[in-house]
C-alpha cells in the first residue's frame, strides 16, 4: 500500500491534475466526506488527510510514504530526513513582509527601530530580520494576521500571500517580499527503498506533468 500525505484545499486541489497523470483517480471528495483516508481508483494507493504543518511529520515518520508540501512549512518545521525530488510548481504564493498604509517601514527600519512582528513563520521572519540587521519581537500568532497591525498588536506581519486582496481589503500593503513560494513532493526515504517502483512511477510522472505544463506555458 502507498500512502499520500495531502492537505485540504488548494494543495489537494492542484495536485489532482498530476495524480490523474500518474493513472491515481481519488475517490472521494474531501470536502463532502468525513474521512480521513480516502480510496483511490487504485487499489495500492490511499490518500490520507491532515493538516499542511503534519504532512512533513507523517511522511519523516512512516505514516505516509509521500506527501505535498509547501515549501514555507518545509522550511519552518524542517524537512530533515526527507528527500524531496520535485518542486511540482503548485500552490504558488509569496512570503512577505506587510504593514499597515499608513505605516513608515523603510525609515523605521533605516532608523535602526525595534519592530514588533506578527508571525507563524516565525523562524522564516527571525532568520529574515537578523540578515538585514534589523531588530524584532516576534508574536507567534495562527490566526488572521492582519489583525495585528490594525489592533496595535504589531508594526508588521509575515506571512503568505497570494493576490494580495486580503492585504488590501484590511489596508495593509506589500513592503518585502522574503522569497517565493511553492509545493514540495516529499517522500520518506525508507519507503524509497522498500517501495521504489510505484513510488519511482508516481514521481517520474509527476515530474512528466510539471515539465508539460511548464512546456505549455512557454
Amino acid at each position: 500500500m502507498i500512502t499520500l500525505a495531502l492537505s485540504k484545499g488548494r494543495i489537494f486541489d492542484e495536485t489532482l491534475p498530476l495524480l490523474k497523470v500518474a493513472g491515481i483517480e481519488v475517490l472521494e471528495d474531501p470536502e463532502t466526506s468525513r474521512k480521513l483516508i480516502l480510496p483511490t481508483n487504485q487499489t495500492g494507493v490511499r490518500v490520507v488527510l491532515v493538516r499542511a504543518t503534519d504532512v512533513p511529520t507523517y511522511v519523516e515518520y512512516g505514516g505516509a510514504d509521500l506527501g505535498v508540501t509547501g515549501k514555507d512549512t518545509l522550511i519552518e518545521h524542517g524537512g530533515h530526513g526527507l528527500y524531496q525530488p520535485l518542486d511540482l510548481q503548485i500552490a504558488k504564493c509569496r512570503m512577505s513582509v506587510a504593514v499597515r498604509a499608513d505605516f513608515d517601514y523603510a525609515t523605521a527600519v533605516k532608523s535602526g527601530s525595534r519592530l514588533k512582528v506578527a508571525t507563524k513563520y516565525t523562524s522564516i521572519a527571525r532568520e529574515f530580520f537578523a540578515q538585514k540587521g534589523v531588530h524584532v519581537d516576534l508574536i507567534k500568532l495562527y490566526g488572521s494576521m492582519e489583525l495585528a497591525p490594525l489592533t496595535g498588536l504589531a508594526d508588521a506581519i509575515v506571512d503568505l500571500v497570494s493576490t494580495g486582496s486580503t492585504l488590501k481589503a484590511n489596508h495593509l500593503i506589500e513592503v518585502e517580499r522574503i522569497m517565493e513560494i511553492s509545493s514540495r513532493l516529499v517522500v520518506n526515504q525508507a519507503s524509497l527503498k522498500l517501495k521504489q517502483e510505484p513510488i519511482r512511477a508516481i514521481i517520474d510522472a509527476f515530474a512528466s506533468a510539471v515539465s508539460a505544463r511548464a512546456a505549455a506555458k512557454a
